[in-house]
């Protein structure tokens, strides 16, 4: 009993020596993502806030409709990501008839910016550039794909989304109008303290 014991207490100690280090490491607090990360994201800085307006959708040939639309964004992890949720209102019950969320980050590795979303059931990962009035992306669709393209001036957010096939003209399935509200500390604020 003493022999395997001493065995024991020679494993725990050997296991504490070598998270001893590690746990030193995580009390050294460092900032969020990397400088590279934080100084790309700075670029898309005009999003940042509460936008409301109206998204307009097409219903088939010569057949719109059109929602009240809103998005809030802001940054976290020290600004080296930008989370989104964008809402469209369904109803006079203030039901959202589409709930999207997303997050944009920076690559270091690809040199790239990256936007991961969720909607409509589905996730997934998309290259996002930057221009220099605002960004673009593109996502698989069946049969082609959607190209959203997304442009800042004179104060309003202006953004259309097309389907495009082979061998057929782009059609605009989507267009976001919306203008700033104002300031949001949403997601970052109000943290949980320990």
């Amino acid at each position: 009993m003493i022999k395997g014991s001493r065995i024991s207490l020679n494993v725990l100690a050997a296991c504490l020596a070598l998270a001893l280090p590690a746990a030193a490491s995580a009390q050294t607090m460092q900032p969020a993502g990397t400088a590279e990360q934080r100084a790309a994201m700075q670029t898309l800085s005009w999003m940042d806030g509460e936008w409301v307006g109206e998204a307009t959708v097409s219903m088939g040939p010569g057949q719109t409709s059109t929602h009240p639309h809103t998005e809030r964004i802001g940054p976290m992890l020290g600004g080296s990501i930008k989370v989104i949720e964008g809402r469209s209102l369904g109803g006079a019950d203030g039901a959202a008839a589409f709930n999207a969320f997303a997050v944009v980050s920076w690559d270091d590795a690809s040199d790239r910016y990256t936007m991961r979303s969720y909607a409509n059931g589905e996730v997934g990962d998309f290259p996002l550039q930057a221009t220099a009035d605002g960004f673009s992306w593109t996502s698989p669709a069946r049969g082609g794909e959607m190209r959203y393209v997304a442009t800042f001036r004179d104060g309003e957010w202006v953004e259309t989304g097309h389907f495009v096939m082979p061998g057929r003209e782009p059609m605009q399935v989507i267009q976001l109008r919306l203008r700033r509200r104002g300031d949001t500390d949403w997601p970052a604020g109000d943290p949980v303290i320990p």
